[in-house]
């Protein structure tokens, strides 16, 4: 998932970012607000394609078990980052540890500790997931970021994060699969084609 950036506001006058997201929530329900690095990023309802690629993926995490026992599959949960006192994201897709609960910081965001891995399916402003939130994920130290770059028609994988990004982006293109690293919890193949095509819009 993408979004597009909007400048803090006001210079002078202290103002709170999350009461700012607060407001766009609430007068356009079903967008979603994001704070990273004092930036508020906004979506708009995301599109059926977006969310049938996001059906696919959570089907080889499900039947590899990583739903089960000690990880759990879930989408949009926020993620709070060490990037600014308010900052904080929402990943369309994440395998965590199954003591997720426990980890509550707040505004429903929760300590990096328990994630494994975050996924995003880009959108209108696919940058975002391509710059901004690599090193946003990576200064979180989650140690696998996979993004599926529709715009680009390729799956990237990035793991190993540093203080600035990550040391291994590797990506894939149709016709290609990717095992995902072990660290995740169970072994996961990916078909980029497959995944690909269901994120793209059907004609007719």
């Amino acid at each position: 998932m993408s979004a597009a950036s909007v400048e803090q506001p006001f210079d002078d006058e202290p103002f709170s970012l999350t009461a700012i997201a607060d407001e766009i929530m609430e007068r356009h329900p079903g967008y979603r607000v994001e704070i990273i690095g004092g930036h508020l990023l906004v979506t708009p309802s995301l599109d059926a394609p977006h969310a049938r690629a996001l059906t696919k993926l959570m089907r080889p995490f499900i039947a590899a078990g990583l739903d089960d026992g000690e990880t759990e599959v879930l989408q949009s949960v926020g993620l709070w980052l060490p990037t600014g006192d308010e900052d904080y994201v929402i990943p369309d897709l994440v395998i965590v540890d199954a003591d997720i609960d426990g980890h509550l910081v707040e505004r429903n965001a929760y300590d990096p500790a328990p994630f494994r891995l975050v996924l995003e399916v880009t959108s209108a402003n696919w940058k975002d997931d391509l710059k901004t939130k690599v090193a946003a994920y990576a200064q979180a130290r989650v140690p696998v970021y996979v993004i599926v770059d529709r715009r680009h028609e390729r799956l990237h994988v990035l793991t190993a994060p540093t203080a600035s990004g990550y040391d291994t982006h590797q990506f894939y293109a149709p016709g290609q699969s990717v095992t995902l690293p072990a660290s995740i919890g169970a072994e996961v193949t990916l078909d980029v084609a497959e995944i690909l095509t269901a994120g793209r819009q059907k004609n007719g």
